[in-house]
């Protein structure tokens, strides 16, 4: 990996180191990144205007669908690819350096939760295991294996399998993390409810066609009850990053130090709106460093005082995609 990006974003610690990086890597990107370069050459943007990173134009998400967003003299080692419906055309993440998407999520990930090798990980995504490319899947495999636990794995349709080895679980009082695609959950929690005292749920978002979708509310309140967990945990995280936010409960993400997120009008995308109203999700993702640091998403959501934001749903024009989150 190419030392200029291998540490840089895990040393951020505070505003003021974010900042610096966010403007280094604006710089950087503006001169040498052809699709962002030409995104702010359309708007106009004189970069030197740009003294803060809540300043810096976000790239609407979009251009993963159709451009080859990557730093000049780059070649991607992987290629991570979205779901989509038949015929759609899909977003390609090109990533040169895969040992930075993995620090990023394993530093993350044992920040909220501890160590992975202090858990039993059953990661429960059919969709996503039956399709190449998928991040999420690639995440999930490496923290399978960094649990090194024998019983912890991958699973499609198995419901039977997985009940009786969280069941397994919770008679040794092993502390368990049930990843899941949330339709696949909730098949889980009809045919196999049970109480779950040892384990986490995780639900990841998407129905994948497979069921209507419902608001987050209703969902966990379902989950919670076949389960009888006191809250449902989520991860935010999409193709085109490299990083994920984590809630603990009640829809409210927390980002990793060198990740942030800004909402924006939604008739005027180059204007932020202010804490508390609700807006587009623009993503400052600084692990982002060889593709894109700077994403428009078309989600809707709402940040909170303590850093903290909550996703609200999906633009009605944007794309339908296998990780459409629900309406709250």
């Amino acid at each position: 990996m190419d030392p200029a990006f291998s540490d840089r974003p895990f040393s951020i610690r505070d505003e003021h180191s974010f900042n610096a990086e966010a403007l280094r890597l604006f710089h950087l990107h503006a001169e040498n990144n052809p699709v962002y370069r030409g995104f702010l050459n359309a708007l106009g943007r004189n970069t030197s205007s740009v003294d803060h990173w809540t300043a810096i134009p976000c790239l609407p998400i979009g251009a993963f669908r159709n451009h080859r967003v990557l730093l000049d003299g780059l070649e991607p080692a992987i290629t991570f690819t979205s779901s989509g419906t038949t015929g759609s055309v899909t977003s390609s993440h090109l990533v040169p350096w895969p040992a930075l998407y993995e620090r990023s999520f394993m530093t993350s990930f044992t920040a909220r939760y501890g160590a992975p090798s202090d858990l039993r990980i059953i990661a429960l995504l059919p969709a996503y295991l039956e399709r190449p490319g998928s991040s999420l899947v690639y995440m999930a495999e490496h923290l399978v294996r960094a649990s090194g636990d024998p019983h912890s794995g991958m699973y499609l349709y198995q419901y039977k399998e997985v009940a009786q080895l969280l069941q397994r679980s919770e008679a040794e009082g092993k502390r368990t993390l049930l990843l899941g695609v949330t339709f696949a959950l909730l098949d889980l929690a009809e045919q196999h409810p049970l109480p779950l005292r040892s384990t986490i749920i995780m639900e990841t978002g998407g129905m994948k066609g497979r069921r209507p979708e419902i608001v987050r509310e209703e969902l966990h309140r379902i989950l919670q009850e076949a389960f009888h967990v006191p809250a449902i945990h989520s991860e935010y995280g999409m193709t085109e990053l490299l990083s994920q936010a984590w809630s603990s409960g009640e829809g409210r993400y927390i980002c990793p130090p060198w990740m942030r997120v800004r909402m924006r009008d939604v008739n005027d995308p180059l204007s932020p709106v202010a804490i508390g109203r609700t807006g587009g999700i623009d993503v400052f993702d600084l692990c982002n460093s060889a593709s894109c640091p700077f994403i428009s998403t078309q989600d809707l959501g709402r940040s909170h005082a303590d850093g903290s934001f909550e996703v609200l749903g999906r633009f009605d024009f944007s794309d339908v995609r296998g990780c459409n989150l629900m309406v709250g």
